[in-house]
């Protein structure tokens, strides 16, 4: 085709269902895996400094308490990060939020 030929664009707000249920959940992974990799900062940090200096192992601090915790956080962060790339990849997140009104011109006086 010639450039000279006038071609419509596609709206920006014509993305299908489907993608955009599937970009938002994998926002909730990035999430997650953002987590995953926090902590395995956390263990690496613990496993350098405070292991060597303490031989604390944490074996007495009972993980099952905290398990019902861990799934709530874990669920919760990844609904988190669907939302919020929910909000982004729909585009919400870059409408303009209606017009704002123009700041109004200062005048300078001349001084005495």
């Amino acid at each position: 085709m010639s450039p000279l030929i006038q071609r419509p664009r596609a709206a920006p707000s014509d993305q299908h269902w489907s993608m955009l249920l599937f970009e938002s959940l994998s926002a909730g992974v990035l999430a997650i895996a953002v987590g995953l990799g926090s902590m395995l900062l956390f263990v690496g940090v613990y496993a350098v400094v405070v292991w060597p200096l303490t031989f604390w192992d944490l074996a007495n601090l009972g993980r099952e308490q905290f398990d019902s915790w861990a799934r709530t956080v874990l669920w919760s962060v990844f609904a988190g990060g669907s939302l919020a790339g929910y909000w982004c990849f729909s585009g919400a997140a870059f409408k303009d939020r209606g017009k704002r009104p123009a700041p109004k011109a200062r005048t300078t006086r001349p001084r005495r």
